[in-house]
């Protein structure tokens, strides 16, 4: 190579790497979807804001708030649903509940969930509420943002910034109430008597709030959210998706351009090139250059580009839901043809059933008592001098009502085992039983004892048996450790 060309290569890769980002200044728009969204964002920011405050009596004993992560007792509590530390398995059948919809979701119309439920998404749509009622409309804004600071202009920023992070605080805030009863709690950060780590939370919350749907926005779903790169991996051609159909909209021209190209027998798309899809996507996308990781699939741009259609007299389904099976069917001249029930959405919404029905089943049936047994690992069996052989457990009572509770204890499966367990006194009907506080669990000792002389297997299986004083009956079953029989056979003959 050449100094010349050396020196012309080095030209042409000075420069950044990267383009860089361009501010994006969303236009309003009015249309079904947008009501849509509006509709989804007064639903769901009055259910998050509002929900701490809604009060559900469950007992004298028990906190009154319908929505509530009680960290301090272990607890989640969800109106009538009570959740312990043990039972973490509903959590998780939550956790892939939720998966499996977001996976139905994008199989049957794309990134709905990004469009309108995405908490981005709701909370970014309404800071650009505040940002236009404050600054004004895209255009305005746009205009402002290239001319000189003025008064007015740094009054609508104070006021702007000042309802952004009021917005920011008051869900911080209203995040921290979930885990604490909330008038309480409000009173005590309104009087300054709240725990530093409330405070800080609140804190973090706020700044996070205020950065993320104030400032970075668009950013957040291109470069932070996995989603969009997931997703793409789930789709198919039969997914319904935000679509520039170019059959109907190519070649793009001016509307006088087009009215007289057709009147001439010409072909003219009826894309007349405004970019009003572009100026309300709230991530800056064209979507007439196809699928884009960019698309929230929020559908505003259908909506901007049915006005312009509607003026122009025009079919107003340029942008609109559709599969990319569609588009290839309309230019072979097929007919359109959906599919929302294939295999893919249905092997999606059978898991969905069997996993809730399982988990609604689970939470019907599952009793207010319980017991777990877990057996010494060192040693695992005690020899006697008369020959009995003795096995230690832990046995964990969990109590899960209101009010004290007593437990009844036996063992089967051992024939002419003895029990003993420390802690167990005996009561009014002359029964020995465990007494439990209300919304408890106990671990006591609990000792098995095989008398000498019988027989049994190294590894015999046991069932311990408790019963409460509602007539609740649980089991926790656990093994026996034994020598072998010979052995035990040949201790005894040494110990006479």
């Amino acid at each position: 190579m050449t100094s010349v060309e050396l020196h012309a290569t080095e030209t042409d890769i000075e420069g950044p790497l990267y383009e860089a980002a361009k501010k994006v200044y969303p236009q309003s728009v009015k249309g079904p979807h947008r009501r849509i969204k509006w509709g989804l964002l007064i639903a769901t920011l009055t259910v998050y804001y509002l929900l701490p405050f809604v009060r559900w009596y469950r007992g004298p004993n028990e906190p009154s708030q319908a929505v509530l992560i009680d960290l301090e007792h272990r607890r989640f509590f969800f109106f009538f649903i009570e959740i312990w530390p043990q039972e973490v398995y509903y959590l998780t059948g939550l956790l892939i509940l939720a998966a499996l919809v977001l996976f139905l979701m994008n199989a049957m119309a794309g990134r709905i969930w990004c469009g309108y439920l995405c908490p981005q998404t709701v909370w970014t749509d309404l800071f650009l509420l505040v940002e236009r009622w404050a600054e004004g409309d895209r255009r305005e804004r746009m205009l402002k943002d290239a001319s000189p600071w003025t008064l007015e202009r740094v009054a609508e920023k104070v006021l702007k910034h000042s309802c952004w992070l009021l917005i920011a605080w008051w869900t911080g805030g209203a995040w921290v109430l979930y885990f604490s009863d909330a008038p309480t709690l409000v009173w005590k950060l309104l009087t300054f008597e709240g725990s530093f780590s409330e405070y800080m939370w609140i804190g973090i919350l706020t700044l996070t709030t205020y950065v993320f749907a104030g400032h970075m926005r668009e950013q957040v779903c291109l470069y932070m959210c996995p989603w969009p790169r997931i997703q793409a991996a789930l789709t198919d051609e039969n997914a319904l998706n935000v679509t520039y159909r170019v059959d109907l909209g190519e070649p793009r021209t001016s509307a006088k351009k087009a009215i007289a190209a057709r009147a001439h027998g010409a072909i003219a798309g009826d894309c007349i090139d405004c970019h009003q899809c572009v100026a309300v996507c709230p991530t800056g996308v064209d979507i007439r250059e196809g699928s884009q990781m960019g698309c929230i699939q929020c559908g505003l741009c259908i909506d901007a580009c049915a006005n312009v259609m509607d003026q122009l007299d025009r079919p107003v389904r340029l942008i609109g839901y559709d599969t990319d099976l569609n588009l290839k069917r309309r230019i072979e001249g097929k007919r359109n043809a959906y599919k929302p029930f294939r295999a893919r959405t249905m092997v999606y919404i059978v898991l969905i059933v069997a996993i809730a029905g399982v988990m609604t089943w689970s939470l019907a049936t599952r009793s207010n008592a319980s017991i777990s047994a877990m057996h010494d690992r060192n040693p695992q069996y005690v020899m006697l001098s008369d020959g009995s052989i003795r096995n230690a457990y832990t046995l964990r009572f969990v109590n899960k009502l209101p009010d004290a509770n007593h437990f009844t204890l036996s063992v089967s499966g051992l024939e002419g085992a003895t029990l003993d367990v420390v802690g167990m006194t005996t009561q009014h009907d002359g029964e020995k039983a465990i007494s439990i506080g209300p919304d408890t669990t106990l671990e006591v000792r609990a000792i098995v004892t095989r008398p000498a002389g019988a027989h049994g297997r190294e590894s015999t299986p046991i069932i311990f048996t408790t019963k409460d004083a509602q007539g609740v009956v649980a089991t926790a079953p656990d093994f026996f450790k034994a020598p072998e029989d010979h052995e035990q056979g040949e201790h005894h003959d040494r110990n006479h």
